[in-house]
């Protein structure tokens, strides 16, 4: 009996470890749009612990490390950055270290941790969040008019617009040109009526 006692202790110990380490995170889904900026959301009580040291990764947080570091922070100073769009643009020094991922892509999306090393035995605060990136309405406008201004400037249609434009050019110049003339070929023939008609009028008439 005495043998086995610790080993019924470990046992059950197992999964009341277990247990504290999953009290400790939580899951959280955030919605983005392709080409703006998104912002992971990640806090901790830093009136109560102070600034910690944190990580941020792609993938869920292990129990012991960030999955694929993309982002980490000791006690307030950024020793890792995996790229320059990954930005820490909020209150670090009050607990708020969420990450904002500028000019977010269509592959950024997918799932991101943030592990806060909280001192104490499974005490790390720990936020898996799956990102969804969806298609900005005024982006998709405004690109689907660059394309369409692209497929116009390609080669074979700058000769067909530079035809059309010259026709255009051509037909105004006719349709003015007969306003001209037809002006040109009726006002002598006004001219010449009011004429005569003054000159009756200044003929003396003999009473």
């Amino acid at each position: 009996m005495v043998l086995q006692y610790p080993r019924l202790m470990f046992g059950a110990s197992v999964p009341f470890l277990l247990i504290l380490i999953q009290v400790s995170s939580c899951t959280l889904e955030v919605t983005g749009y392709i080409g703006q900026d998104v912002t992971l959301p990640c806090t901790y009580d830093a009136q109560a612990n102070g600034i910690l040291s944190f990580c941020w990764g792609q993938g869920k947080v292990t129990q012991f490390k960030c999955n694929n570091m993309i982002l980490s922070s000791y006690y307030g100073e950024v020793t890792f950055r995996e790229s320059p769009r990954y930005q820490l643009l909020s209150q670090v020094t009050q607990g708020n270290v969420s990450l904002t991922i500028l000019n977010a892509q269509r592959e950024d999306a997918g799932n991101y941790g943030c592990r806060v090393e909280i001192p104490g035995w499974f005490n790390d605060h720990k936020i898996n969040i799956h990102l969804i990136l969806e298609e900005d309405e005024m982006n998709a406008k405004g690109s689907t008019s660059e394309e369409i201004f692209r497929v116009l400037l390609n080669n074979s249609n700058i000769g067909r617009i530079a035809a059309i434009f010259l026709l255009t050019i051509i037909l105004i110049l006719i349709i003015t040109g007969r306003k001209v003339l037809a002006r040109r070929t009726t006002a002598p023939q006004q001219f010449s009526i009011f004429t005569v008609e003054n000159i009756y009028d200044t003929i003396p008439v003999d009473k």
